[in-house]
């Protein structure tokens, strides 16, 4: 492009080139006419239908799901023709809807979990209303996870449970495994933060956090009876705050990306279904992580008892983000240093931000893979090993 320079009447010209990215092509042009078509008159771009599932257990604050392969999808083929892998579950944190692990068709975990013969289920906490305000963590760690635990384990014949959790459901998952003896096989935590103390974002707001004790933080949420759905969703916005701020220019660039409009879509609905925290449960995490950052020794005190990370005797996997504001990789790897007694600990990082590392489209092929090798190696007990390689020694 060349653009007049110098004074009036000059004939004096400035050379400015432009990426050619810049300059969309008819096919860009093209894809994008489409893309806005379909987005405003046929309802949207991504498919949001949720995986068929079947209950297999509810209690207060509980519904156990399992997902069921589409009739005719390769994942159905995939389950019926591989040997019977050790059940999943997936374990969502506290607000956020079980739907992180089934964002949109092509971008699920369950379904990819599904397509690789594994049986996922599911953990779904449900709404919160006003009246849970007075359930604490221990209500989780003590009686929901490990009774959704004994529900997948019955449910397939007795099989200890590889349990993957997001956020505090990695915590929450990694405190029931140190807790009493429950059929657990492994856990892998995607984003979970041991040490609040590398969180840049908090590092500022905690002087205000201690202002009188933490008195004025408690005041609020006792008020409010907890941290509405509206209040968790500008948080969530807040520790991505600049990428909501250029949200509108990202979109304007990328407009014939249908993938990239579809992914953007189903966060959107994501986040507008982000559910509410019970007072007294967002008490402890104000209190016990915010402020104290109880975590980072590995014990932390519920229910009456002291639970230690130390006491988990199971192999782990804890995958960070690269990009994640909430969660950074100091503050997630830090638990790598909580794990004594741990047989293994695997330590990794992966693009994506605090959602993008766990169902982002770059997690297709790096935290997946990731968690899909850590799952394999875990499948089966030392005895199942030992029993193998005999027979193999045997013929």
């Amino acid at each position: 492009m060349v653009w007049p320079a110098g004074q009036p009447g000059s004939c004096r010209f400035v050379t400015i080139s432009l990426p050619m990215d810049l300059v969309p092509t008819p096919e860009q042009l093209g894809a994008a006419a489409a893309n806005v078509f379909d987005r405003v008159m046929r309802g949207g771009l991504a498919d949001l239908r949720p995986l068929p599932t079947a209950i297999v257990d509810e209690g207060p604050q509980r519904t156990v799901r399992r997902f069921l392969p589409p009739a005719d999808g390769p994942a159905a083929a995939a389950a019926a023709g591989r040997e019977a892998a050790p059940p999943i579950l997936l374990v969502p944190p506290l607000a956020a809807p079980a739907s992180c692990f089934d964002l949109r068709r092509g971008c699920s975990v369950a379904e990819h979990l599904l397509a690789s013969g594994r049986r996922p289920y599911v953990v779904d906490y449900g709404p919160i209303a006003y009246g849970d305000r007075n359930l604490g963590l221990e209500h989780w760690v003590d009686e929901v996870i490990p009774r959704a635990i004994e529900a997948v384990s019955a449910d397939t014949g007795g099989s200890d449970v590889q349990l993957v959790g997001w956020c505090l459901g990695g915590i929450m998952s990694l405190l029931v495994a140190a807790g009493d003896a429950l059929p657990i096989r492994s856990v892998a935590v995607i984003a979970s933060p041991f040490d609040v103390t590398e969180v840049p974002m908090v590092a500022p707001l905690r002087p205000l956090v201690n202002l009188a004790g933490g008195g004025i933080g408690t005041l609020a949420y006792k008020l409010l009876g907890g941290a509405p759905a509206p209040l968790v969703k500008r948080m969530y916005r807040l520790a991505g705050f600049d990428k909501y701020v250029m949200k509108p220019f990202v979109l304007a660039t990328n407009l014939d990306d249908r993938d990239f409009l579809a992914q953007i879509e189903a966060v959107d609905a994501f986040m507008a279904s982000m559910l509410a925290y019970p007072g007294r449960t967002f008490g402890q995490i104000y209190h016990r992580f915010l402020r104290c950052n109880d975590l980072a020794d590995g014990r932390i005190r519920l229910g009456g008892r002291t639970l230690d990370l130390a006491a988990v005797r199971v192999p782990v996997l804890s995958i960070a983000g690269e990009g994640d504001g909430i969660a950074p990789k100091a503050a997630v790897h830090h638990v790598a240093e909580l794990l004594p007694s741990a047989p293994q600990v695997r330590i990794a990082s992966a693009p994506g931000g605090h959602l993008g590392v766990l169902t982002g489209r770059a997690a297709r092929r790096t935290t997946w893979r990731l968690l899909d090798d850590f799952l394999t190696a875990t499948a089966q007990t030392d005895e199942q090993r030992r029993a193998r390689r005999h027979l193999r020694a045997v013929a």
